[in-house]
């Protein structure tokens, strides 16, 4: 049994001492994010916020590439083939960043890079997996419509075959990475049922408007996909899925990452609290010094900690070949929002400061307002989990 003088130093950011089950190797991917992080984005990002543009998207993301961020839970076609565990340790720290910069990362690997390494052809592997996981080109994923966002069955796109080509016509709307994409993975119907292509935009009749006048997830770039009479050839088709299983086992690779992700929204405000709490003097001592600050800082912390727990236990099953759809539902479900309650939280905390982008607590919480209904709303997970508790489907 040990001694009082053999135990380890109590960590204020991880009171339960979480970091005992993380491997060597995991820990030095998770350093390696937050130096990139600390170094390239941390220094910019509320600059990037306010102005609601990233400077250089496309060094940063061969900056991403380099490190191999993009797509670094794939296999084979240059990507890192690193385990789900480490790419979730990655989402947490981009996100502590700001969600938009791991919205950019989960895109281009979970949603566009995945559709075309899961369901694509080895010729469509072979010609865009490379150059994504370099960061050398940059992929949108086209499923969310202006009618059509938790009911994709009911999307308006629409492929039809024209001799040997497909012909496209349709809209898409909030569409990440949009306007700077080289590619964009789009989702059709068809008289054969929902399918995906593979869209150079620079095929004619593509158009990506960028969405402006945003107050969430601003250092994002945001746009739709117009599909006027894109034509294609038949080679642009993913061969091997049919139906809304192509998109949605897209959805639930980032829903995945959306449930480390949220927990760096939630240390950096968490953080930031504690910080501020411990030199604001009220009082004559140190807000921290009171109790109910004492009260929330624990709430916060208390959450937080449960949040990882549930997302390394997800990341541990993933990488077993054991997580099921429901599962992610729950992680996002309940992490994305104990994420904002922490932000708010914090905000309290920080008092009048806390609406300042001198500090990252209200930035984390305008972007998880974003988060917390993109990817599957809390209404469509509760009714995934209820659904899977029950038996009973509640969606209609």
């Amino acid at each position: 049994m040990s001694s009082p003088t053999t135990l380890p130093p109590f960590e204020p950011l991880d009171p339960a001492g979480i970091d005992d089950l993380l491997s060597d190797d995991e820990k030095a991917v998770r350093a390696s994010v937050r130096q990139l992080c600390a170094e390239r984005i941390d220094p910019y990002v509320a600059d990037w916020f306010e102005r609601g543009a990233i400077d250089d998207i496309r060094g940063l993301t061969k900056e991403l590439g380099s490190l191999g961020l993009l797509g670094m839970h794939l296999e084979g076609y240059g990507c890192a083939g690193m385990s789900a565990t480490d790419y979730g340790l990655a989402c947490l720290e981009l996100e502590a960043s700001d969600s938009g910069i791991r919205s950019l990362v989960s895109v281009q690997g979970s949603l566009a890079m995945f559709a075309i390494w899961c369901w694509g052809s080895e010729e469509q592997k072979q010609e865009w997996l490379p150059q994504m996981a370099a960061g050398d080109a940059i992929g949108c994923f086209g499923l969310t419509e202006p009618d059509a966002g938790s009911d994709p069955g009911s999307m308006r796109t629409r492929a039809r075959r024209d001799g040997a080509d497909w012909v496209l016509d349709g809209r898409k709307m909030w569409i990440t990475n949009s306007s700077v994409a080289d590619v964009a993975v789009v989702w059709a119907q068809t008289d054969e049922g929902v399918r995906g292509f593979v869209v150079p935009t620079a095929t004619p009749g593509f158009s990506a408007p960028e969405i402006k006048h945003k107050q969430s997830l601003r250092a994002s770039v945001t746009g739709e996909i117009v599909l006027d009479s894109v034509r294609l050839p038949e080679s642009a088709a993913l061969p091997e899925v049919r139906g809304l299983k192509g998109p949605l086992s897209c959805l639930n690779e980032a829903r995945y990452g959306i449930v480390w992700g949220a927990m760096g929204a939630a240390r950096s405000s968490l953080e930031a609290a504690l910080d501020y709490a411990n030199q604001r003097i009220q009082f004559g001592k140190p807000i921290s010094a009171f109790q109910l600050t004492q009260q929330k800082l624990v709430d916060m912390n208390l959450e937080y900690t449960k949040g990882v727990l549930l997302a390394l236990q997800l990341g541990r099953r993933k990488d077993a070949g054991r997580l099921r759809p429901e599962q992610v539902s729950l992680g996002k479900l309940n992490n994305v929002r104990e994420a904002i309650e922490i932000c708010r939280t914090a905000r309290t905390i920080l008092g009048a400061n806390g609406i300042s982008l001198e500090y990252p607590v209200i930035r984390h919480a305008n972007n998880l307002e974003s988060v917390l209904t993109y990817e599957g709303t809390v209404e469509m997970h509760t009714l995934v989990v209820g659904q899977a508790m029950t038996g009973h489907p509640a969606f209609r």
